[in-house]
């Protein structure tokens, strides 16, 4: 495990997460060739960079997802396919899908499932650690990858973040304050996304979002993450200049999700704050 997993500021569910991704990394690790080798044959990728950058209305990044550790039981019957063909239908830009399986609930599956129903690219939202995952991520039909900042040391962010461009996925490179944003520049991140959530606290701020937006070039890709529950919420960070919002909770527990991502998916971007 690398020092930046074990310190006061990495709280006890993200090591045990952490650490469950260790196993599993060890299980997959004999598999190494067969996954690399499938991955080399998937399709191309499709464009999740584009998909999010420089459109009028702040897209949405809409997750599937089944429970998470802070919220317990979401939406634990869903079906990724129909939920796919839900967000496509009302205006969705991408998917995020959880993999993870102990704590979220989620399996490679269900990313397959959810892709193959729509057009859409898709993000693998899971704990990415190692080269390993990025294969076995494309050989499932991953368009991107998420990249934690947090639970990465620098040598493995920067070579997890060039293996995965070189694999032809985008990576979604996870931040939350200034000192980690400064880490995920330095390997020339061209998609960020900023988490509002402090996962020390786990207190929801959209401030955090709109603090960090001035530190970063005008053609990167802005992708805000967590706390996002209304229109006035992706309004206003699209009033800043944010390309994107993923969203996951509050789509979930809507009666229709549908429905709810439609709501979020109007809201306009400003085009002449951040380029």
């Amino acid at each position: 495990m690398p020092e930046t997993q074990a310190t006061p500021d990495v709280p006890d569910v993200l090591q045990r997460i952490v650490a469950s991704k260790q196993s599993e990394i060890e299980a997959l690790r004999p598999h190494g060739a067969e996954l690399r080798a499938r991955a080399n044959d998937a399709a191309p990728a499709r464009g999740f960079e584009a998909a999010l950058a420089r459109h009028p209305n702040v897209r949405v990044i809409a997750e599937v997802k089944r429970r998470s550790p802070g919220a317990g039981d979401i939406r634990p019957a869903l079906d990724p396919a129909a939920l796919a063909r839900e967000y496509a239908a009302h205006g969705a830009a991408a998917l995020s899908v959880l993999t993870d399986g102990p704590w979220f609930g989620g399996a490679l599956t269900d990313l397959a499932a959810a892709r193959a129903a729509v057009s859409l690219p898709a993000l693998r939202k899971d704990f990415t650690l190692d080269r390993v995952q990025v294969d076995e991520a494309r050989s499932a039909g991953a368009d991107a990858v998420l990249l934690i900042v947090r639970i990465l040391a620098d040598e493995q962010l920067a070579d997890l973040h060039g293996y995965a461009l070189d694999r032809g996925l985008a990576a979604l490179v996870e931040v939350h304050d200034a000192a980690e944003l400064e880490r995920a520049s330095r390997i020339g991140a061209r998609v960020i996304g900023i988490n509002n959530r402090d996962l020390s606290t786990f207190r929801t701020d959209l401030a955090v979002t709109e603090a960090l937006l001035d530190r970063l070039p005008a053609d990167t890709v802005v992708v805000s993450e967590s706390g996002i529950r209304t229109r006035e919420d992706v309004a206003r960070l699209g009033r800043a200049g944010v390309d994107a919002v993923l969203v996951g909770e509050s789509i979930l527990k809507a009666p229709v999700p549908g429905r709810k991502v439609a709501e979020l998916a109007g809201a306009a971007r400003a085009s002449d704050v951040r380029g």
